[in-house]
């Protein structure tokens, strides 16, 4: 392999060897835990722009197949790892995660210390990284110049509306970075489903008749998308049954009079624990955030607070008091994460069918 490098904006440096495409690139990076699912990870929307890295040591050793991705064109930056593999026996295998790297002009990284670089990530929360071919000074300055944008939505999100039809429920779904795997769930569900535009005013969503709208997971931070959108939200909210999914649960929370704070350490995984206050259960669940809602800034006369993290005690999830709308953080889809968290699926086309009924 090519040697090449990985340099992080406070100035270290790490030498390892290039997979994927040759290309050089700059973002911002991130470590994901997830044992499994590195297609649905890399291809997921929310990591626009992110430079990923993985814990788990080998990473690559199933391939990549049609099945598993979250979005056809993935806009991640980069992939770090401490072993790619290069041979798989997946049955299910179309390519190897190099060359699915070079077709979609992704660099990868590997013999990285990824244990060293994870405990220095814990502690410098929202560095910029590059992966280069020369780590002198030149590149050093090209990535403490580098300025990336805070309009990541716009970037992923569809610019218009389509269908994922069905013979269920009418549900819309708000496209903020949509994810396959609400699609997928809704699609197990039978729902007939449009995915909107996030611009889409709150008078053309109830145009469409919806028995319940989704909010969907997204890249970004949630301020900085606006008033309009938390106005549609809060009008949505009182006329017909609505879910929000990660940055769709932050948007929520921000359109009751919440307010949302960057996390010490980003949540990126599939192996935390999480608590439903009302039935006491524990689920395990993916979660990929690093922003949260701010609990103390929680109107109690409005916002219920239903899960909670094991972990650090921040806010899963949302209900309103006066209306048949709620929230999760996580991400309940199971694209990758453990089956138990699609619950939440079950218990939003609940409450449709009450609407659907009343039609």
């Amino acid at each position: 392999m090519t040697e090449r490098y990985l340099i992080l904006s406070d100035g270290t440096a790490y030498k390892g060897q290039a997979f994927g495409s040759p290309a050089t690139t700059s973002g911002t990076i991130v470590f994901n835990t997830s044992v499994t699912g590195y297609q649905e990870i890399i291809t997921d929307p929310i990591y626009h722009n992110q430079i990923i890295v993985f814990t788990t040591p080998t990473i690559g050793a199933v391939g990549v197949n049609h099945e598993s991705y979250e979005s056809i064109l993935p806009t991640a930056k980069g992939v770090v790892v401490r072993e790619v593999a290069e041979v798989s026996t997946n049955r299910q295998r179309s390519l190897s995660l190099d060359q699915f790297l070079r077709v979609h002009n992704i660099p990868g990284i590997a013999g990285i210390d990824t244990r060293q670089l994870v405990r220095k990530l814990r502690t410098h929360n929202g560095l910029n990284a590059s992966i280069v071919d020369v780590a002198d000074e030149h590149a050093f300055d090209q990535l403490n110049a580098i300025v990336l944008t805070n309009q990541q939505v716009s970037q992923v999100a569809t610019p218009r509306p389509y269908a994922n039809p069905g013979m269920g429920h009418n549900i819309v779904v708000m496209d903020f970075g949509l994810k396959s795997g609400i699609l997928r769930e809704l699609a197990v569900r039978d729902a007939n489903v449009t995915v909107v535009p996030y611009t889409t005013t709150a008078d053309d969503i109830l145009n469409l008749d919806p028995d319940g709208i989704i909010l969907s997971s997204g890249p970004g931070d949630p301020r900085d998308l606006g008033k309009d959108i938390l106005t549609t939200i809060k009008t949505l909210e009182t006329r017909v049954p609505l879910l929000g999914i990660g940055l769709g649960h932050e948007l929520f929370a921000l359109a009751n009079g919440a307010t949302i704070q960057r996390l010490p350490v980003a949540h990126q995984g599939m192996n935390h624990p999480i608590r439903e206050i009302i039935t006491n259960q524990i689920m395990y669940a993916a979660q990929a955030e690093e922003y949260g809602v701010e609990r103390d800034s929680i109107n109690r006369d409005q916002l219920l607070i239903t899960h909670i993290d094991l972990i650090d005690g921040s806010i899963q999830g949302l209900r309103h008091r006066d209306y048949p709308a709620f929230s999760v953080q996580f991400f309940p889809d199971a694209a990758p994460g453990p089956w138990e968290a699609t619950q939440v699926f079950d218990d939003f086309i609940e409450l449709t069918g009450i609407r659907g009924e009343q039609h």
